[in-house]
């Protein structure tokens, strides 16, 4: 699959380089003093947020990464050169742990954020740093430092204003290709979607807002079923929530509080989102059943959530959906701000 939302890298920084034991050595000069120069600073690697990636397949076939260590220092003087600092380009919205203890590193959320992985090592003293008034020929100098060296887990959760939640084969996929350019893959039975596909909702000239196919959820996802875990980290970072259930299910209000229950297992915050309600495949019960088949929906729910009735085949309800979800987007982003 292209699209990977965790990896485990082993990253080392480069080791220091040594200090120079070097003296001056001109022919009018036959007593000089001390020139040697320091060593060079070991590359660090860096962890950089880039808007235009999407996914860490990359460093799943390159696990291995490490800087270069820094040059040792020479005569004359003259210091070594700095090891160059490996950036390590990642989705925005990755988190790096480390592998074993789990403790979380850092995140990079915005693009050109950056996060530290592991320092490369300090160069060492030349013997002209040693020089004093009682010790004016030193004949030694400092090793550089060794570089450190983890092993990472990094772990992507998207950055998306808008997540779709619904069971498997709800329709999510077919809906996120009718309000923008995303082309996930449809088709008439269940796990069609088998990782989160990002699409760009364009509401007017110059704005937009962006909405997450996440994958099905299935009962008891939040307990580790199927790939359930990975599927709602995904949850976390969306400004809202899009609850896709088709409006031909037998029990709408059922499959609603289940869909919440798997939410609120995994993390109770979720619960405080803000929510909407799409019924889905409208295009599958008769034009004059709508206004019923809604207004029993809205009744029987009594909850705080906007119930919409829309078609992704037709693009029923599509319209007045999508500039509702931008409206929430806006009052989400300026609270936030």
């Amino acid at each position: 699959m292209r699209f990977v939302d965790q990896v485990t890298i082993h990253a080392r920084s480069g080791h220091g380089g040594a200090g120079c034991v070097a003296f001056r050595r001109e022919k009018y000069v036959p007593k000089g003093g001390p020139a040697g120069g320091n060593g060079g600073r070991g590359g660090s690697v860096i962890l950089m947020a880039d808007k235009h990636l999407y996914t860490l397949l990359d460093l799943r076939y390159n696990p291995h990464q490490r800087a270069p260590g820094g040059e040792a220092g020479q005569g004359n003087n003259r210091a070594g050169k700095d090891g160059r600092d490996l950036i390590i380009r990642v989705p925005c919205g990755t988190m790096a742990r480390l592998s074993e203890e789990g403790s979380l590193l850092g995140e990079v959320l915005t693009h050109g954020d950056q996060l530290m992985l592991v320092e490369g090592g300090r160069g060492g003293k030349g013997n002209t740093f040693f020089k004093s008034a009682t010790r004016q020929l030193p004949r030694y100098a400092q090793p550089g430092e060794p570089g450190e060296e983890k092993t990472v887990l990094l772990e992507l959760k998207m950055l998306a204003d808008v997540g779709l939640v619904g069971f498997p084969n709800a329709g999510k996929s077919t809906l996120v290709a009718s309000v923008s350019s995303a082309r996930p893959k449809i088709a008439d039975y269940p796990f069609t979607t088998l990782v989160p596909s990002p699409g760009v909702v364009r509401v007017e000239d110059y704005e937009s807002f962006v909405i997450a196919d996440i994958p099905g959820i299935i009962t008891g996802a939040s307990e580790g079923k199927g790939l359930g875990l990975r599927f709602l980290r995904h949850i976390e970072r969306n400004a809202v929530l899009l609850f896709v259930i088709p409006v031909t299910s037998e029990d709408i209000f059922a499959e609603f509080r289940s869909l919440m229950r798997e939410l609120n297992n995994y993390d109770p915050k979720l619960s405080d989102k803000r929510r909407f309600i799409a019924l889905s495949k409208a295009d599958l019960i008769p034009k004059e059943d709508y206004a019923d088949r809604l207004a029993r929906v809205r009744a029987k729910l009594d909850t705080n959530e906007t119930v919409f009735l829309i078609s992704a085949v037709t693009g029923f309800g599509l319209g007045m959906l999508k500039y509702e979800l931008w409206n929430c987007v806006q009052e989400v982003r300026l609270g936030d701000g």
